[in-house]
């Protein structure tokens, strides 16, 4: 089935997707404040470092990445679906993003950072469960 929009607005429209101060990212980011941990977003730390992470806690030298289900493949979790039109282009499309997480990853641990990544369907599900998950990560309780 062919797109029901224009190429333009189909563009124009996902151009309004948001990339920063997501939901997911304020819900992690609330967690983290409630738990006493203190971190950057969107500074110059965050843009240097690669990937972009969406959130840096230099004190423990970590980085977390707020991912998208869908955006991000999450293995077998149910938002992690193909849309059934312009298959090969949403293949590609998230092949490369896979491909560029796991790059920005294995650079940031090269450097020397630990890694986590905070799925969108943790947040949503349990979100008192990943509290104590990243409590124990990060300040190994």
């Amino acid at each position: 089935m062919a797109d029901v929009f224009s190429k333009e607005k189909r563009s124009d429209i996902m151009s309004r997707i948001r990339r920063k101060n997501t939901k997911p990212e304020l819900a992690v980011r609330s967690l983290l404040h409630r738990l006493g941990f203190r971190f950057t977003v969107n500074g110059a730390k965050n843009r240097s470092l690669p990937g972009k992470p969406d959130i840096v806690l230099l004190k423990y030298r970590t980085v977390i990445f707020v991912h998208g289900c869908f955006w991000h493949r999450h293995e077998d979790c149910k938002f992690s679906y193909t849309p059934k039109t312009r298959v090969a282009f949403w293949t590609r499309k998230f092949e490369s993003n896979v491909v560029r997480d796991k790059a920005a990853n294995r650079a940031l641990r090269d450097l020397g950072w630990k890694v986590i990544t905070v799925w969108e369907c943790q947040i949503n599900r349990e979100p008192e469960k990943l509290a104590l998950q990243l409590e124990h990560l990060l300040r190994g309780q």
